[in-house]
């Protein structure tokens, strides 16, 4: 069964990359949502059978490496941590696939867009079951690779490929500081299977190591590291400005990849990890001092975007601040649970975004939205669901995890702790608002779109609806009935050895204020942004006026992008430019092949001057030769 689970996405990628010529763009769609599909079916068994009986198992696929101390096998390790992330993974990309029949249906390239797809779950999959952190880096790269692929699959446009190689480079930062936390792993425990590491962690708690000139405690060190990686992948502050750009792909990649999925990677490393976390306040700090940064800032930026996809992206960063900074409290089941209930709301709001841009024909900005409510109905409730569970409105799955976040932050009890739980409050009422901003501006007021009239808007078909209504179960029912198992009385027994808890996580009640705050606030929030976004423009007009510094600082997206582009951007520009002109050009190539092609080619000319055809001259030339070996023969 596991292999199956693994395995399917991947035949079905190769069967739709390399044999749809044969098999047809139509089969090729249908064979790999269908294996998906199955591979989603599996995943919930073997979820069931985790919760039900415990069921743990690590099955060798292969052995891989074998060199002196280093061991590593390919293998699928199931636990309560995986099984969690298999069921996300395997769902999430079944009712992508799906969907995507109806919403590429006019792409010419069906086949290849469902074998990257394919090809996504089958890294993601590998990742998510390594038992060794060599393994987990494959799968880590895979999906990088695949995201390139996708981001970029409208290669005609610049754009696309840009924001291509914009992902591709700032997760290569990252990585590259997950690659030393994977040599410092095998440097100090002579091992990368997870195992094997955990076990030894006690041992190196005083262990100092010199790195760039600084004494670090090693564990400390391996931590930071480990946590840099998570970031690059996890879009976090400061390596978080390639994941709005990555909006260029089409939309389905947006809720598989950049939503639901590889994004939720790097909190996945840090659970995964905690036995090595928990023995390391400092990498704890971090993660919490990042995680509420991130939720804050991509809040804010969020909040005065215009373009739908960009709006949910941001969307996306902010929830991931939450989970880090869940993580950083150590409270990882808590990071688990809401990376679990995100992803059904996450997919739900970018899916039906992709309704809506599928019905205003790739008319992505709200402002030219507007009055449509009537003519998308069933994406609209669906994408008010959707918005319900995100902004934690009470009894959704979005209230049960993300409030859960902020309590426990608070009941950490240091003052790192509260002041995230608060930046949490302030982060969710900004969430609150950007969300019903969306809403209102795209279903509701006056029609504002000026290219299609409102006759020809319509409802999506049923192949791209039905997805959204199981997510949409997802984000009612997936916090109610999974809270126990993962936060509440049974965690315990659910997460077993899987995750670490050096001191367990307080079970005192929170104070009123902070239980009640959120809820009522992003509840109120509902008329407020109605009557600044519908009732009232004109009240946002003048704030927009009033503030305008403030308006432009939040719509340049705090101004990275540009920062980025002057400390390294350009620099590395003109340093390449003078390698290229002055070092490449007027050094190697003038004194390497330029130079001595020159040479050839003039004495060639004059050689060639020699061939003139005429037969006496040929006769003075060969008598001259003559004259010259006979002189040579005398004098010797």
């Amino acid at each position: 069964m596991e292999y199956a689970i693994i395995f399917l996405p991947l035949f079905g990628s190769i069967l739709a990359g390399f044999f749809s010529k044969y098999i047809g763009q139509r089969n090729s769609e249908i064979v790999t949502s269908f294996l998906v599909l199955v591979s989603a079916l599996l995943a919930l068994i073997i979820f069931k059978d985790v919760i039900i009986n415990g069921y743990e198992n690590n099955l060798i696929i292969a052995k891989w490496i074998t060199s002196g101390e280093l061991n590593v096998n390919w293998s699928i390790k199931i636990d309560p941590i995986s099984s969690v992330m298999l069921v996300v993974v395997c769902v999430i990309s079944a009712l992508v696939h799906i969907y995507s029949i109806g919403y590429m249906s006019h792409d010419p390239h069906k086949s290849r867009f469902t074998s990257y797809l394919s090809l996504f779950t089958f890294a993601m999959l590998i990742l998510v079951t390594s038992d060794n952190f060599l393994q987990l880096f494959f799968g880590w790269e895979g999906v990088g690779l695949c995201s390139y692929f996708l981001i970029g699959f409208w290669f005609k446009r610049s754009s696309a490929n840009s924001a291509a190689i914009k992902a591709f480079v700032v997760n290569r930062v990252g990585d590259f500081g997950f690659a030393l936390g994977i040599f410092l792993i095998f440097y100090l425990f002579g091992t990368v299977n997870y195992d094997e590491v955990f076990s030894q962690v006690p041992k190196y708690l005083d262990k100092e190591i010199l790195f760039l000139g600084i004494n670090f405690v090693a564990l400390d060190l391996v931590c930071i590291l480990l946590f840099i990686g998570a970031m690059g992948k996890s879009a976090q502050f400061l390596l978080h400005t390639w994941l709005p750009d990555a909006m260029e792909g089409p939309t389905p990649v947006s809720a598989l990849i950049h939503a639901a999925t590889m994004v939720t990677a790097g909190v996945f490393l840090v659970v995964r990890c905690s036995p090595i976390f928990e023995y390391s306040t400092l990498a704890l700090n971090i993660i919490c001092i990042v995680g509420m940064t991130t939720a804050f800032f991509a809040a804010t930026v969020a909040i005065v975007q215009n373009d739908i996809k960009k709006i949910i992206a941001y969307s996306t960063c902010s929830q991931l601040g939450y989970m880090f900074f869940a993580a950083g409290v150590g409270a990882y089941n808590v990071a688990m649970f809401h990376l679990f209930t995100h992803a059904f709301f996450k997919a739900l709001l970018f899916l039906g975004s992709g309704s809506v841009i599928h019905a205003f024909q790739d008319e992505q900005d709200i402002r030219k939205m507007g009055g449509v409510w009537k003519k998308l109905p069933y994406t609209w409730v669906l994408m008010i669901i959707g918005t319900l569970a995100l902004t934690g409105f009470p009894f959704l799955s979005g209230y049960y995890s993300k409030d859960a976040i902020i309590e426990f932050a608070y009941l950490n009890g240091t003052s790192l702790g509260i002041f995230a739980s608060y930046i949490g409050i302030i982060t969710a009422v900004l969430t609150a608002i950007y969300s019903w901003r969306l809403i209102f501006k795209t279903f509701h007021g006056n029609y504002l779109n000026n290219k299609i009239k409102i006759e020809k808007i319509h409802e999506s078909p049923y192949v791209m609806l039905i997805p959204l209504f199981i997510l949409a179960a997802g984000s009612i029912f997936a916090g109610i009935i999974f809270k126990d198992l993962f936060i509440g009385y049974n965690k315990d027994i659910f997460w077993s050895d899987s995750i670490k808890f050096l001191i367990p996580l307080s079970t005192e009640h929170p104070p009123a204020l902070i239980v009640y705050a959120t809820p009522i606030l992003v509840t109120l929030s509902i008329p407020l942004s109605y009557y600044l976004f519908i009732k009232n423009t004109k009240i946002t007009s003048w704030l927009v006026n009033e503030n305008k510094p403030l308006y432009n600082f939040l719509l340049n997206k705090w101004y990275f992008d540009e920062m980025y582009d002057f400390l390294f951007v350009r620099p590395s520009k003109k340093l390449g430019t003078f390698f290229w002109k002055y070092v490449d050009i007027s050094i190697i190539d003038r004194f390497g092949p330029d130079g001595i092609s020159y040479i050839i080619k003039r004495f060639s000319d004059k050689v060639i001057k020699l061939q003139s055809g005429y037969i006496y001259q040929y006769a003075f030339i060969i008598l001259l030769g003559f004259s010259a070996i006979l002189t040579y023969l005398i004098i010797i």
